[in-house]
């Protein structure tokens, strides 16, 4: 068996938990406290607890575990392109990205970019928000579900680089399904889209 296809039967094996059960991950052997201890490599760019990311880092403070836990397993196995993480997650177990994972999950979200909100481009974000039908899997208050992200009070650099990436097919999650909602989006729709998602607290 090739360590590709191998990643591939990981990946599809943690997939195949989360769909037997809702709560198949979050009841994982993943400890908070013991990952407190294991996330000293990711500070530097994610800050302490996960919720002072550095520009264009996501904040991983309240994420979702069941999310933290895939995207740390396709980064590792070098199934998800992210430069600035190449190699970063190598030296860590399955067990380890639990710990991480939970802890993460359990910190306390991040609350914002720190600019000011500009109240047209919030509004605009809104209705397009509204109209891409955004809340039906992330939630109406955007805190996300399972494999699905907490997108609400991210960082507004993050979520716009990350929003194009999927309009660009630069980026796909399990499925293409954000490829396809993002699909022909403006830059300027982008834009508003990531405000006022970035400044819903």
């Amino acid at each position: 068996m090739t360590r590709w296809t191998d990643s591939v039967q990981r990946v599809f094996f943690i997939l195949g938990l989360a769909a037997l059960s809702g709560s198949a991950i979050a009841q994982s052997k993943g400890d908070p406290g013991r990952g407190a201890a294991k996330v000293a490599v990711c500070a530097a760019c994610h800050g302490p607890e996960g919720s002072k990311p550095i520009a264009g880092m996501p904040a991983l403070s309240g994420q979702q575990e069941e999310f933290l836990l895939l995207q740390m397993i396709l980064l590792r196995e070098g199934l998800r392109d992210v430069p600035a993480m190449n190699g970063m997650l190598k030296a860590f177990s399955d067990p380890d990205l639990m710990d991480i994972a939970a802890h993460y999950s359990k910190a306390k979200p991040f609350t914002g970019s720190g600019s000011e909100r500009n109240p047209q481009r919030y509004t605009l974000g809104a209705d397009i928000s509204k109209a891409m039908g955004c809340g039906s899997c992330h939630m109406g208050n955007y805190t996300g579900q399972r494999q699905v992200p907490r997108i609400t009070n991210q960082r507004e650099d993050y979520l716009a680089s990350a929003l194009k990436a999927y309009r660009d097919n630069q980026r796909s999650g399990v499925d293409t399904s954000m490829n396809a909602v993002m699909y022909k989006t403006t830059d300027e729709d982008i834009a508003a889209l990531a405000h006022y998602l970035a400044y819903r607290n």
